[in-house]
C-alpha cells in the first residue's frame, strides 16, 4: 500500500501526518506533495523522512493506491485526472466534487457504503460543519426520519487553514502590545468579535458555508431533509459547535435521543444540567469524537429535539473522516 498527502504543509495536511503516526495506518510508502513554495520541506511520517514534492501535471501517482487531496478546490479540479489517471484513488477534501453524482460524499458513521461506487475514482470528503452534523442527525434519524434541521454554527479560526488560526493569534498579540490588529484572512476582526459570514454569499443571501450544509447533508443522508443553516466565525482557535434543532416524522424525546447519541459509533454524550456538564471547543480540541450535550425538549415545538455539537474540524471535520473512508475500504476490501 502506497499513499499521498497532497497539501502536506497546510493545517489538514500536517493533521494526516499526526493522524497516520497515531492510528499505524497500513501502508508501505508515504509521498508527500505540495505547491512550489512547500516543495523542498521534509517531515517524518511513520518513521519515514519524506520531503515535499512539488504537483506538477506528471506521472507521479502512477503506483499510489491512495491520493489525500487537501489542497484547495482549484488545485483539485486541476489535477485531479493527473491523480486519478492510474487508477489511484482520490479523497478529496474540498468542495470541488461534492455536488457531483458521480462522486460519493462519505461519512463513514453514515454512509460508508457509498464509498465503494466511484465511477471516476473520487470520494469527496464533506464540509466540516456537515461531517459533525450529520454524524448526530443519523443517531436520530435512527429513531424517526428527519424532516427539518435548523443548525447555528460557531466555527473557529482554524476552518480557514493556518493562515486564520496565524490572524487570530497575531491579533492577540497585537492587542496585548497595543498595537494595530490587522485584518488580512476574515472580513472583520476577529478577536472580541463574531462574524456571520463564512464564505461567499449565494442564492437567498445564503453564504455557500450555509448552502453546503443544506445539500450536502441531503446527499449523505439519502434524505429530503431541510437543513436552514446561519454559519458565524467566533475566535475560538480550533474545534467547531453547532447549536442545533431537529424535526423528525414522529416525535423524538429526551430520553430516545440521548440514549441514540450514546450508542451511536464515533459520538461522545456530556449532558448534564450543570457547569461543565456539556462540551466545549477548548478541551475538544485534538480529540476525534463528535460530543453531543444541551439535550433539550423544544419550547417551541415539543416534538422536536436541541442539542449542542462540538468537534475538532481538522481532524473529525477533514483529515480524520478521509482516513476512516480509507480505514473502511481497506477493512471491506473495497480497494
Amino acid at each position: 500500500m502506497k499513499i499521498a498527502i497532497v497539501g502536506a504543509s497546510g493545517a489538514v495536511g500536517q493533521t494526516f501526518i499526526d493522524l497516520l503516526n497515531e492510528r499505524s495506518f497500513p501502508c508501505d510508502e508515504v509521498r508527500l506533495f505540495g505547491s512550489f513554495r512547500s516543495a523542498g520541506q521534509q517531515y517524518q511520517v511513520m518513521g519515514q523522512s519524506c520531503v515535499v514534492e512539488e504537483l506538477q501535471d506528471n506521472d507521479a501517482f502512477k503506483d499510489i493506491d491512495i491520493a489525500f487531496v487537501s489542497a484547495g478546490g482549484d488545485t483539485s479540479r486541476a489535477f485531479a485526472s493527473t491523480i486519478t489517471r492510474f487508477g489511484t484513488l482520490m479523497i478529496d477534501n474540498s468542495s470541488a466534487f461534492r455536488m457531483d453524482a458521480e462522486v460519493p460524499l462519505v461519512v463513514p458513521e453514515v454512509n460508508p457504503k457509498d464509498a465503494l461506487t466511484r465511477p471516476k475514482h473520487i470520494i469527496a470528503n464533506p464540509n466540516c460543519s456537515t461531517i459533525q452534523m450529520v454524524v448526530a442527525l443519523d443517531a436520530l434519524n435512527a429513531i424517526s426520519p428527519l424532516t427539518q434541521v435548523h443548525v447555528a454554527t460557531y466555527q473557529a479560526a482554524s476552518g480557514a487553514g493556518a493562515m486564520g488560526m496565524a490572524e487570530l493569534e497575531q491579533q492577540v498579540k497585537d492587542y496585548a502590545a497595543q498595537s494595530p490588529l490587522k485584518v488580512a484572512k476574515f472580513s472583520q476582526q476577529l478577536l472580541f468579535n463574531v462574524i456571520p459570514h463564512i464564505d461567499v454569499f449565494a442564492d437567498g443571501d445564503y453564504t455557500k458555508e450555509e448552502l453546503k450544509m443544506y445539500h450536502e447533508t441531503k446527499k449523505i443522508l439519502h434524505s429530503e431533509v431541510a437543513v436552514s443553516a446561519t454559519c458565524v466565525r467566533v475566535p475560538v482557535m480550533r474545534a467547531h459547535s453547532e447549536a442545533i434543532w431537529a424535526k423528525g416524522e414522529k416525535p423524538i424525546s429526551v430520553e430516545a435521543a440521548r440514549k441514540a447519541f450514546a450508542e451511536k459509533e464515533g459520538i461522545v454524550v456530556i449532558d448534564e444540567a450543570k457547569p461543565n456538564g456539556y462540551p466545549t471547543p477548548l478541551p475538544i480540541a485534538g480529540r476525534n469524537e463528535v460530543f453531543v450535550g444541551r439535550i433539550r425538549q423544544d419550547l417551541a415545538d415539543p416534538t422536536a429535539i436541541n442539542f449542542w455539537c462540538v468537534a475538532d474540524q481538522i481532524r473529525k471535520g477533514a483529515a480524520l473522516n478521509a482516513l476512516q473512508i480509507a480505514e473502511w475500504l481497506i477493512t471491506h476490501k473495497g480497494l
